[in-house]
C-alpha cells in the first residue's frame, strides 16, 4: 500500500506458516527503484508481547533513508525459545531467496530489534549456522545462507539471565519494584528454566568463546534505564551491561558502538535516524 504522504509503501505478506498459524511481516520499500539493501526488524515485548507494528516508526525512518525494512511477526511466549530465532533464521532465508521478486539485495541484509527483539537480532547475527535454528527447510530446497552484514539492537535485553535476577532484585527496594511487572512470568513463560537463559544469551556466548560471527554492531541505548541498562547482580561485574558487551564484542574480533539518547525520546523518529548513517556505511 503507497502512502500519499510518504516516500515509501508497505506490504503485508505471510513468509512462514506453522499449522494454522501464519506469520507475517510488512515490508517497506521506498516507491521507486531497487533492488534495496534490506533490514530485518524484530519488535520487542519480553518475548511474549507484541508484533510487527511495533516496528512502525523506526521502518518508516529506514523506508525514507532507502532501506527496504521488513518488520518480522515470530513465535513467542509459550512457543518458547528457540522458536523465535527459528522463525528469524527463516525470514532471512526466505527473503534472501524472494529478493528478486521483492526487489531486493539480498548480499545487502542486515538486522535490528528493540528490547527483547535486540537480543533475537544479536542471537541471529551471532549464529547465522547454528542448526537449531535452522530447522525449517526453504521450499525447493533453495540453498540461501541466514548470514547478515551489521546489526543494529535498540535497548537490547542482551543477557536474559541477568535481567531476570535484576528484576528480582529490584522488588526488593520500594523505589525500584515498579518496572518489573510481569517481567519475571515472561521470562518463565519463553525460557522455562535458567539453563535455557544461560544458553541462548549473547553475553555469555562471547564469555564462553564460542564460535560465532561478529558483524559490526550498534547499540542504540536510552538514558537513564533501569530495565536494559544495569550491573549484572549475579556478578562481580564492574560494567553496565551495554559496556560489559561492547567489550566482550570488540574481544571477540567485532566492530561495536553505543549511542546514548535521553530516555524520553528513544522511540521518536529522531532517535531511530541514528541508525541511518550505521546502516548506510554497511550496506552501501
Amino acid at each position: 500500500m503507497k502512502n500519499a504522504d510518504q516516500d515509501f509503501s508497505v506490504e503485508d505478506m505471510e513468509y512462514l506458516r506453522h499449522g494454522e498459524q501464519a506469520l507475517l511481516l510488512s515490508l517497506y520499500r521506498p516507491n521507486a527503484g531497487g533492488p534495496f539493501p534490506l533490514i530485518i526488524d524484530l519488535h520487542g515485548g519480553a518475548w511474549n508481547t507484541g508484533d510487527r507494528t511495533g516496528c512502525a516508526t523506526r521502518a518508516g525512518v529506514l523506508a525514507k533513508a532507502g532501506f527496504a525494512v521488513a518488520a518480522l511477526d515470530f513465535r513467542q511466549g509459550t512457543d518458547r525459545y528457540p522458536s523465535s530465532s527459528q522463525d528469524v533464521h527463516f525470514a532471512i532465508r526466505w527473503l534472501k531467496s524472494h529478493a528478486a521478486r521483492l526487489r531486493l539485495d539480498p548480499g545487502r541484509v542486515g538486522l535490528s530489534g528493540q528490547s527483547s527483539g535486540g537480543h533475537l537480532a544479536a542471537l541471529a547475527a551471532m549464529r547465522p549456522n547454528d542448526a537449531r535454528y535452522a530447522t525449517q527447510p526453504l521450499e525447493d530446497s533453495i540453498s540461501v545462507d541466514a548470514q547478515v552484514r551489521c546489526v543494529a539492537m535498540e535497548w537490547p535485553v542482551i543477557n536474559p539471565y541477568s535481567r531476570y535476577h535484576h528484576a528480582f532484585k529490584s522488588l526488593e527496594q520500594p523505589e525500584t519494584a515498579s518496572w518489573v511487572k510481569r517481567i519475571p512470568e515472561f521470562h518463565d513463560t519463553y525460557w522455562v528454566d535458567e539453563e535455557t537463559m544461560i544458553e541462548g544469551n549473547p553475553m555469555l556466548i562471547l564469555e564462553r568463546g564460542e564460535q560465532i560471527k561478529t558483524p559490526p554492531a550498534l547499540w542504540l541505548q536510552g538514558t537513564p534505564d533501569i530495565v536494559h541498562d544495569y550491573r549484572d547482580p549475579t556478578t562481580e561485574q564492574s560494567l553496565n551491561e551495554p559496556e560489559r558487551f561492547e567489550q566482550n564484542y570488540r574481544a571477540a574480533g567485532g566492530r561495536h558502538e553505543i549511542i546514548r539518547v535521553p530516555y524520553e525520546d528513544r522511540e521518536g523518529a529522531a532517535s531511530f535516524e541514528l541508525l541511518v548513517p550505521f546502516f548506510k556505511k554497511h550496506l552501501n
